[in-house]
């Protein structure tokens, strides 16, 4: 468990799937991220976010905000994808419900699990990338201490060449 001023990082529970589930039939929050879960997929989601939990000590967290214990969302590291042109390594990613956006909890969050990666489990670099059009995920990288590597761009290989997503940018944070 991770503690930050306001929220709280947590392993998932079963009463995480119900939030989850809505949260990736969303159309707005889904949009920038490959579009809408089904259910079976966000479960199938939620299953491999505990597995990465299980295999590494880290993951994609919970997010609960401390004041309610509401479920907001889920922030944390998950392994490169292989067939992405990166280094190997982890990812910082985020996904909030939409009325949880704009009170600074991706940032607050990402900022705390990547001090935990670097301080307890020993990462010595994280990668976060986002589209050219995702300027709400690039302000939160911002905002989490990530610095913008340009040389590290890419073309998302599973989007077609006209997607308005494909063009990634790449900032990466080092201990």
């Amino acid at each position: 468990m991770i503690d930050t001023e306001r929220l709280i990082l947590r392993a998932w529970t079963e009463a995480d799937r119900a939030p989850f589930v809505a949260m990736s039939a969303d159309p707005e929050v889904m949009e920038p991220l490959g579009g809408l879960l089904s259910e079976d997929a966000a479960l199938a989601e939620i299953e491999r976010r505990r597995a990465t939990i299980a295999r590494f000590g880290f993951g994609r967290w919970v997010v609960e905000r401390r004041e309610d214990r509401a479920f907001v969302g889920v922030v944390g590291l998950a392994p490169v994808h292989w067939s992405l042109p990166l280094p190997a390594g982890f990812e910082m990613g985020w996904r909030l419900r939409r009325d949880a956006w704009g009170q600074g909890y991706a940032s607050e969050a990402a900022k705390a699990s990547i001090a935990d990666a670097f301080r307890r489990c020993g990462l010595t670099e994280v990668f976060a990338f986002t589209s050219t059009a995702n300027l709400r995920s690039q302000a939160v990288m911002e905002r989490a201490g990530l610095v913008r590597t340009p040389t590290l761009d890419f073309d998302h290989p599973a989007l077609a060449e006209d997607h308005p997503f494909r063009r990634h940018l790449v900032w990466m944070a080092r201990r």
